[in-house]
């Protein structure tokens, strides 16, 4: 895979989530932290975002985005000092869809399609630790064709399903994730030249990211490397290190560990294969290696895994009508097939 695709399956877990919702009148929903990623995508009328640290509110109109990759708190509102209902999640840390008391008074309707996923923070990728704490992509005529048509196809499954929706919209969800992230890097970000977005525009920086990604158990060097980005072995250094933010063999081991974690966690194949797979010649160099950056041994990995994820963010615009969990007046959250909910 390519580098964006494969920092995406590095730090995904679990199944998706999304819903539909129509809101009357006057709102407004707090949504607490969690562990996961989350979006808002405003599909009719208007709203304002509220982000979190008491940051200025941003005004949302039709077919603006909102991405929260590192799950932080925020808001969502009809006006700025619109009351706010918390949205919570049930005891047993779920987020059913459910339909909350409607319809609201009369007035200007918002459509809001939100999604929420799963993601692990152990080895988080840095194309997503540099990410700010919201991504704001305004619509504008003509503009990521491929993101709105995602939106729409997702929004279109969820309004009216089909024989075949709780297989599309998983697989809406994860396309739909790959082009905020796209957009954002490659197209909105104001300091493109800079970081990860620098170095995925960088014709020669990305080739050697390509390659390592490809092929991550070949001995590579800072030369062969260089060679593969047409750079000299000191200019390539540099330029790496300015992009990646850190050394080129730094990053290769990171990389390598970081596939090894995954392989031991989502596979059996022996240790021996693992170590070869990323680029270890013995069993020994490779367990002396994944201890020095996880702390505990292959074998102790595999056998106890990663911490627990914690509770995806809300997997819809409307709270549930759960014990604790006020529901928001003039709210209509169009529930999705039970297999999407658990």
């Amino acid at each position: 895979m390519d580098v964006l695709s494969d920092a995406i399956a590095a730090m995904r877990t679990g199944r998706p989530h999304s819903s539909r919702t129509r809101i009357h009148g006057t709102w407004g929903m707090r949504f607490p932290p969690t562990g996961g990623a989350g979006f808002h995508v405003i599909l009719q009328g208007a709203g304002w975002l509220l982000p979190p640290e008491d940051g200025e509110p941003v005004r949302l109109g039709p077919g603006d985005v909102v991405f929260l990759a590192h799950g932080t708190g925020h808001a969502l509102a009809s006006h700025p000092d619109a009351p706010l209902v918390d949205v919570l999640p049930l005891p047993d840390g779920s987020w059913p869809l459910s339909r909350a008391p409607g319809p609201g008074p009369a007035g200007t309707e918002t459509v809001l399609l939100c999604g929420a996923y799963r993601l692990s923070r152990a080895r988080a990728h840095p194309l997503f630790t540099e990410l700010p704490a919201y991504v704001h992509i305004p619509a504008r005529i003509g503009a990521h064709p491929r993101l709105r048509a995602a939106i729409d196809l997702l929004g279109a499954e969820l309004a009216d399903p089909q024989p075949g929706t709780d297989a599309a919209v998983p697989a809406l969800l994860d396309t739909l994730l790959l082009y905020l992230l796209r957009t954002w890097w490659l197209a909105e970000r104001p300091d493109r030249a800079a970081g990860w977005s620098g170095a995925l525009a960088d014709p020669g920086i990305a080739a050697a990211l390509r390659s390592i990604h490809a092929d991550p158990a070949r001995p590579w060097t800072v030369e062969s490397l260089g060679a593969v980005a047409g750079l000299s072995r000191a200019a390539f250094a540099r330029r790496f290190a300015a992009l990646v933010g850190r050394s080129p063999l730094a990053y290769l081991t990171w990389w390598r560990m970081t596939t090894a974690g995954r392989l031991l966690r989502t596979g059996d194949a022996p240790l021996r294969t693992v170590a070869a797979r990323v680029g270890y010649a013995s069993e020994f160099a490779f367990a002396k290696a994944f201890k020095r950056e996880y702390g505990v041994a292959p074998g102790r990995y595999r056998a106890t895994g990663e911490p627990p994820e914690p509770s995806p963010p809300t997997a819809q615009c409307a709270p549930a009508t759960a014990p604790g969990a006020a529901a928001v007046p003039g709210a209509t959250a169009v529930p999705l097939p039970a297999s999407l909910t658990s």
